[in-house]
Formats: C-alpha cells, sequence, structure tokens
C-alpha cells in the first residue's frame, strides 16, 4: 500500500530540509573597508586631503569576513577615480565604488609676468591655496622648488608655476671646453671635450673629444665646486 503526502501534508514538512538562508553584507561595513584603504593609502600627502566615496552599488553581497580594499589597475589616488572591495571567502564577490580624492594644500603662482629665460627669484612666487587634484601635477608647493631655477618659456603673472616647465640655471655654454669623466665598473678615465650645447646640471650633453669623436653625457657638480660631464660606460 502507498500513501500519498501532500505539499501542505505534517509528515513532508517534518522530513523536507529547510533552504539554507544568507546572511549579506552591511554596504556600509565595505564602504568603510574602502574608506580606510584609502585614508591609508593618502596618508603621506601633502595639505588636508578629503575622501568622498560612492554609496555601495549592492546591498545584495553574501556576508564576508575576509574583506580587502585594493586600487584597480589605471585607478590613481588622485582626483575622480574608484576603488575595489573583493571577498575571498566561501562567496567570493568583488565590488567597485566611486571615488573622489581632493588634496587641499598650498601652491604657487607668478607674482609678476616671468620672461623665458628668466631666474626665478622668492619674491616672484605667490603662495595660493586649493585643490591640487584640479591643477597640473607638476605644479610648484614649495619654494625650493622654483627659486633659482629658469622659465622655459614666459609665465604670465597670476598663473601656477610649474617644475617642467623650469630648468637648472644654465652653468655650460656652447663652445666651452670641460673635463669628461668616463666611469665604467672599476675605473675611471678622464679628458678634455668641447660641450656643444648650452646645458644645466643633470642635463645631458654632447661633447666632441680632441679625437673628434662625440660623446653624450650628464652635466655634474666635481668636487672641486666646478662642472664636468659624466659617461658611464
Amino acid at each position: 500500500m502507498f500513501t500519498l503526502l501532500c505539499a501542505g501534508s505534517p509528515a513532508l514538512a517534518a522530513t523536507a530540509p529547510a533552504a539554507p538562508s544568507i546572511a549579506w553584507q552591511d554596504p556600509q561595513t565595505i564602504r568603510q573597508t574602502a574608506l580606510s584603504f584609502l585614508q591609508a593609502q593618502t596618508g603621506g600627502m601633502p595639505g588636508t586631503v578629503k575622501i568622498t566615496l560612492g554609496e555601495a552599488v549592492s546591498n545584495r553581497m553574501a556576508a564576508c569576513t575576509a574583506m580587502e580594499a585594493f586600487l584597480p589597475p589605471g585607478a590613481r589616488l588622485w582626483g575622480t577615480t574608484s576603488v575595489g572591495v573583493r571577498c575571498s571567502g566561501a562567496r567570493p564577490w568583488t565590488l567597485y565604488l566611486q571615488a573622489r580624492i581632493a588634496v587641499d594644500a598650498t601652491y604657487f603662482v607668478a607674482g609678476r609676468q616671468i620672461s623665458a629665460g628668466q631666474t626665478i627669484q622668492a619674491g616672484d612666487l605667490i603662495a595660493r591655496q586649493g585643490d591640487l587634484t584640479l591643477l597640473p601635477r607638476s605644479i610648484v608647493t614649495d619654494p625650493s622648488q622654483a627659486v633659482g631655477q629658469v622659465a622655459q618659456n614666459m609665465i604670465t603673472a597670476g598663473l601656477p608655476i610649474r617644475q617642467d616647465l623650469l630648468h637648472g640655471a644654465i652653468v655650460v655654454q656652447q663652445g666651452q671646453n670641460l673635463r669628461v669623466v668616463a666611469k665604467g665598473s672599476h675605473f675611471e678615465v678622464s679628458a678634455e671635450g668641447q660641450v656643444l650645447t648650452r646645458a644645466s646640471v643633470g642635463q645631458m650633453v654632447q661633447v666632441r673629444m680632441r679625437s673628434g669623436q662625440v660623446v653624450s653625457g650628464v652635466v655634474a657638480h666635481d668636487r672641486s665646486g666646478g662642472v664636468e660631464v659624466i659617461v658611464s660606460l
């Protein structure tokens, strides 16, 4: 004899396994994981860092005890960016949040019109306060980055001063004879040559040796306070 059990039968209800319930991760803990990561990564930046984080896009992520935040490939800790949070637990998932990182700090603008070739003095700089992420990355944030440097192009009064538009003072003139030092792993030889272009310390320059050979090297200070050209072999 067979007994038919209906869906509502007490016997069926007693023997059927209960469907496991899924616990969901609180979206605010996901945001806090991302925020703590960004705060740690930006701790060494100048000025005051303000981080604005978007809401977690889902409240249906499985509960996780092993969350970690990371910076996606190509993302920067600067301006508008994104940050990822992933779970490596039994129910793995990855979530991305939008973020805005503002860096409020001092930067410097030209206090007067500076012509190309002019050496920048301390009095040429005026301090301003603002979000560095809205300005060129090479903006001058300390007077020492600009004072004594030479403007490559004209800088209009009031415009931010950029390090990539400055170079060191010219210390080597075209046609000047200089000591050229060739350095290897276990030796050093020197000879005199004629510089073919103007240059400042740290710049590459070409030098014609007495043999007629042209070599390239970097202008550097020598031990006596003068300059020489270093050729690495």
